[in-house]
């Protein structure tokens, strides 16, 4: 741009002193141009940055311990737990219990769990889902028990253990005065591992 300049000059026959003057005014406004495109540059990687860090963050954190009492404040949208996972089922293996010290959550998965994640601390996203205890179903539990225990499918133990859990259901309805109960678990939907945080001592 600057030779085209320079070109433009010459072949108008400017003077000498006007020559430099305009020179200097040319160079000054380059200088200046160039400094705003700088900036511009450094405001977009600035707000590029400053929008993936939002991202990263935009998701909460819940501790299990405080999983079902805040749970009902995500339902169908994405939280971030962590926890040790205790136990994969090996029945299908797309269930996976994360716990710590005070509290524990169940994660469901459309795949398969690898089961060397047992005994992994993980850090879990996932998709707080509902399920409603109510009359109704309570009603179909007991419909179900007595089948399966006329059909012998379930012995005279279970039959009376599932009895018993349906009362206590019932019970703890009326006594919260509510007409439901919600348990709460995770969809998955990602995971990774949980950096052990350590501390380093200087030796005096």
């Amino acid at each position: 741009m600057i030779i085209f300049a320079f070109r433009f000059l010459i072949k108008i026959n400017l003077q000498p002193f006007k020559f430099k003057k305009m020179i200097k005014k040319f160079l000054t406004i380059a200088a200046i141009a160039g400094l705003f495109a700088s900036c511009a540059g450094e405001q977009t990687d600035e707000n590029q940055t400053e929008t993936t860090v939002e991202t990263e963050q935009s998701t909460p954190e819940i501790a299990l311990g405080e999983f079902d009492t805040k749970a009902g404040e995500y339902v169908d949208n994405e939280i971030l737990v962590a926890g040790i996972v205790d136990h994969v089922c090996k029945h299908g293996g797309k269930k996976i219990l994360l716990v710590t010290d005070d509290g524990d959550v169940h994660i469901t998965s459309e795949t398969r769990f690898n089961d060397s994640l047992k005994g992994s601390e993980i850090w879990v996203t996932g998709i707080v889902r509902e399920e409603r205890l109510d009359e109704a179903y309570c009603l179909k539990m007991e419909e179900d028990n007595i089948k399966s225990h006329s059909e012998g499918e379930t012995d005279d133990e279970l039959f009376e253990r599932k009895k018993e859990h349906i009362a206590s259901l019932r019970d703890s309805m009326e006594t919260a005065g509510v007409d439901h109960i919600s348990n709460y678990s995770l969809e998955y939907v990602s995971h990774k591992e949980k950096i052990a945080e350590t501390t380093t001592k200087e030796n005096l």
